[in-house]
């Protein structure tokens, strides 16, 4: 375990130095470039190792107990970031706004006990596999929607990020990631869907993680429809998108941990 959280510890120093970069740059106004790039894929990479090392040891992939499960998202996250951040130069300037709220989950991360968790038999399907890969994805469309509305709503009281397209321009692209975010959310309430029929023997049981699966997922289509239906303001759907975001972190990273059901995660 030592070498995993030594590389975990190297990868979290790696990731503060991104943001801080990001952050310094940011209130000179001036732009982060592929400079940042590096500096994220470096820590990345050191992530990956980490959680590399971790699987190798227990035999299973991190997602069994909440140390595993925050770690592993604040990989995927960034991984997504990563990927829109080098493929939309437009976008770039959202690190300032993207990599502080995976400072949250760094800091979370640093207080939870790194212990050992056993593999239970019903997880052992890839259908797991197949429904936490569609959910990091969601998650991660979800949070460059968010990043976007937190810009929007920034700039209509004070002149920031000045550097990124007009609002119309930024609400259509959080549009954009909703959708995918969509599909993504989708996607992972079926494969979840299947692989409890493999593990419990149903496809859904409306447990209390299953209903907040079906909230999250009513309120993004309640976001697609409004914006094209009603014409909402760039910054009506802004507010929207951040709470969809808000509503899957809640998802993802408290509900399986107060839940008393077969979702219930090891603490």
């Amino acid at each position: 375990m030592e070498r995993e959280l030594f590389f975990l510890w190297l990868a979290l120093v790696g990731y503060v130095l991104a943001g801080t970069f990001s952050l310094i740059v940011s209130l000179l106004g001036r732009r982060t470039g592929m400079a940042l790039l590096v500096m994220m894929v470096v820590a990345l990479s050191l992530h990956g190792f980490s959680l590399g090392l971790r699987w190798e040891r227990l035999g299973h992939g991190p997602f069994i107990n909440q140390f595993e499960i925050i770690s592993s998202n604040l990989w995927s996250l960034t991984l997504v970031y990563c990927v829109v951040y080098g493929r939309i130069p437009v976008l770039r300037p959202l690190a300032a706004v993207i990599l502080p709220v995976l400072f949250i989950l760094m800091g979370w991360l640093l207080v939870v006990n790194p212990f050992d968790s056993e593999y239970p038999p019903t997880y052992n399907t890839v259908w797991l596999y197949v429904h936490i890969g569609f959910g990091k994805v969601f998650m991660g469309a979800a949070l460059v929607a968010a990043a976007l509305g937190v810009v929007v709503l920034f700039r209509a009281i004070r002149p920031w990020f000045t550097s990124l397209p007009a609002d119309d321009i930024l609400d259509e692209l959080g549009y954009r990631f909703l959708a995918i975010s969509f599909v993504f959310d989708t996607l992972m309430i079926v494969a979840g869907a299947i692989w409890a029929q493999d593990a419990w023997g149903r496809y859904w049981n409306w447990d209390i993680l299953e209903v907040w699966s079906l909230i999250n997922w009513l309120l993004v289509t309640l976001a697609l429809h409004l914006r094209p239906t009603f014409h909402i303001s760039p910054r009506a759907s802004a507010v929207i998108g951040i709470l969809v975001f808000i509503v899957a972190f809640v998802n993802f990273f408290g509900v399986p941990f107060i839940s008393r059901t077969t979702h219930q995660g090891i603490i």
